[in-house]
């Protein structure tokens, strides 16, 4: 990230090519492009950008839980909860629940991430009471009064033999907190060594 212009920029990706080229690395074209931070870029599945704080005229830089990172564990809890997995115990499938959103909110956790949080655990919850109630309707079918009261403890929080869905959202959001210039950085610029003269 650069304070300046996009010439600062452009001149930047240059040295870097520079410095990566003799460790037998570079930048890969597709991956590498000059943007404004208000109009943001994804990077280790962080979106990245300038806005205004609601209700403000102050401008910070948010950092949240990318689109396709969100759609991943998704995809990932839609295929945990399939119907062909039904053969499991839930208190198995809510466990391995609780696990897969752990492991992905701890990654995560450092951003801007309670409301994606939130989204996933509601995503989740929506895709286990129907695994619940396919499973367990029985001849009369599933009601949800029924569900709640054999499969919930507090409120509408799944329980099965001692194993409480617990998702997402409960892993504590710890915001980094903001350096500015204080962040030691490896790289000691060598001084200009000045040409002799025989």
């Amino acid at each position: 990230m650069v304070f300046g212009d996009r010439h600062h920029t452009e001149a930047l990706r240059e040295e870097v090519s520079t410095v990566l080229a003799p460790l037998g690395l570079r930048l890969a074209p597709e991956k590498t492009q000059v943007v404004h931070i208000d109009e943001g870029f994804t990077f280790l599945g962080f979106d990245i950008r300038r806005m205004r704080k609601r209700g403000t005229s102050k401008h910070y830089v948010y950092t949240t839980p990318s689109k396709k990172a969100v759609q991943s564990i998704k995809d990932k809890v839609r295929t945990k909860t399939y119907r062909s997995t039904r053969y499991q115990d839930l208190g198995e499938l809510l466990a391995d629940l609780n696990r897969s959103l752990a492991g992905w909110a701890n990654y995560f956790r450092h951003g801007v991430s309670k409301a994606s949080f939130r989204a996933v655990d509601s995503f989740t919850w929506n895709r286990s009471m129907r695994w619940i109630r396919a499973k367990y309707r029985g001849r009369t079918g599933l009601s949800m009064k029924e569900l709640r009261r054999r499969f919930c403890d507090k409120g509408w929080r799944f329980a099965h033999n001692g194993v409480v869905f617990t998702g997402a959202a409960s892993v504590t959001v710890t915001r980094y907190r903001y350096r500015g210039r204080n962040i030691p950085t490896p790289w000691i610029p060598k001084p200009a060594v000045a040409p002799t003269s025989n």
